[in-house]
């Protein structure tokens, strides 16, 4: 059982409220954003119409009429400050630990255009950098950027390299970069600044599906090197 941090509970414009835990990523604080997020699912709160779990943060996006009645009239906000302080500060039981999900990733340069400067950055050779990458399970804190972006963490402080100093103006879907103690998948074409050390030929985000985004905060990742070969025939399937 984890003793929770007081949260910081304030408003977020006239119809969000946000609980802060922590301004630090944090394995532990993160459990207590989604001990919150879960217990909201399986509980909710009339007038809350959607929620946003972050690295040590949970957003609650509501409709203020339907709160107020409940509040007798009183404050939304403050109604709901009450409500989710009683909730935050309760002990969280550690559920046990479901298996990784499994991301296949090509590191041959060819789909990794900044594995040779993360060499350079880091003092670890290529084969060191995959090692490294591939050894850690990483936890998805969160979605964010552009549908299905998760940025999962921690990882390993040898391979830990700052954003690219110039963004690039697109950047491949499938693309696997790394960004200080952060890693993540590009789930679309789009601009990016994180130094990227490979592809996976997994569909990240899918419109089509009725779950588009393959990840969901807290998810356990962990990625597999494939070679070339492996790749480009996972995409002709």
């Amino acid at each position: 059982m984890l003793k929770k941090t007081i949260p910081h509970i304030y408003a977020l414009g006239d119809q969000a409220i946000t609980i802060e835990w922590s301004t630090t990523i944090s394995k532990e604080v993160n459990n207590q954003v989604m001990h919150s997020f879960q217990f909201l699912r399986l509980n909710p709160i009339e007038g809350i119409t959607d929620m946003i779990p972050a690295y040590s943060s949970l957003t609650l996006i509501y409709n203020p009429s339907i709160i107020r009645k409940q509040a007798m009239g009183g404050s939304p906000f403050e109604w709901l400050k009450q409500k989710l302080a009683r909730l935050a500060e309760a002990p969280t039981e550690i559920t046990e630990k479901t298996e990784p999900l499994i991301v296949p990733v090509c590191y041959d340069l060819s789909l990794a255009p900044d594995l040779i400067e993360a060499t350079q950055l880091t003092g670890c050779t290529i084969e060191e950098i995959i090692a490294l990458h591939t050894n850690e399970i990483y936890t998805v804190y969160m979605l964010g950027f552009i549908p299905g972006f998760a940025y999962m963490a921690s990882v390993n402080k040898k391979i830990q390299m700052p954003r690219k100093a110039n963004p690039r103006k697109s950047v491949a879907a499938g693309s696997v970069g790394i960004a200080g103690e952060q890693t993540g998948i590009y789930p679309l074409d789009a601009p990016g600044g994180w130094q990227l050390i490979g592809q996976t030929p997994l569909k990240i985000f899918d419109i089509t599906e009725e779950e588009p985004c393959l990840f969901k905060p807290g998810n356990r990742v962990k990625f597999e090197a494939i070679s070339l070969e492996q790749f480009h025939q996972f995409n002709a399937a």
